[in-house]
């Protein structure tokens, strides 16, 4: 089946990171139609049926509670034969996951709960999980971004920076716990640090920072 520029899944997608990821499976599906995909967390699914659409090969990574949910939206979608799900989060890795190495890792959400140091190993990590040339594609909280009123680490450099939301955000987006927000240089240098090579960081016009990084 040949894959077509103007199918769906780049339709549906008004997230510009998501866009930058499908196009490049769509490159990727043009000259070996073996893409490996990671997403993780799996969040409702919604990407990973575009990337599915392409006929990658899909691996959903989140909470090993969340198995049965995420495998019913997969089967409902009718997507069981091209996406499966792996019990793992950001914070508990494996060394091998199905599917490895990948093509393209997708962090949507989920880093900013971890302190700096741990965020970097992370992404060190996942890069280990990419083959050479893969790239890796993350979204973070901002530091600038509504998230950041109230935010009681505002003044703390990035490496102490895992405070609390104000009570109003906390309770507003339904985050628990500290977390960390970012600047486009503060996950510039996440990726530098963890031995990535960053083709682009960005900030959207609600203050979230989001990059792209390729394993060299």
């Amino acid at each position: 089946m040949t894959t077509n520029i103007n199918a769906n899944p780049l339709e549906q997608g008004n997230d510009e990171l998501e866009r930058y990821a499908l196009e490049e499976c769509i490159k990727r599906q043009r000259v070996d139609h073996n893409t490996s995909v990671l997403i993780i967390p799996a969040a409702r699914c919604e990407l990973a049926k575009r990337f599915a659409q392409l006929e990658a090969h899909v691996i959903l990574g989140d909470d090993p509670a969340r198995r049965q949910e995420i495998e019913g939206r997969v089967l409902a979608a009718g997507f069981s034969d091209e996406v499966r799900f792996a019990p793992c989060t950001l914070d508990h890795l494996p060394d091998e996951l199905p599917g490895q190495p990948f093509d393209i890792i997708m962090v949507r959400r989920g880093l900013c709960a971890l302190p700096y140091e741990q965020a970097r190993l992370v992404m060190r990590q996942l890069l280990l999980k990419l083959r050479i040339g893969g790239k890796l594609y993350v979204s973070i909280h901002g530091l600038h971004s509504e998230l950041s009123e109230g935010y009681a680490g505002i003044e703390h450099q990035i490496e102490q920076r895992h405070a609390a939301l104000s009570p109003a955000m906390a309770k507003k987006y339904g985050i628990a716990g500290p977390v960390c927000l970012y600047s486009e240089r503060n996950l510039f240098m996440l990726l530098l640090e963890a031995g990535a090579s960053v083709l682009r960081t960005m900030t959207t016009t609600y203050g979230n920072v989001k990059g792209v990084a390729v394993r060299v």
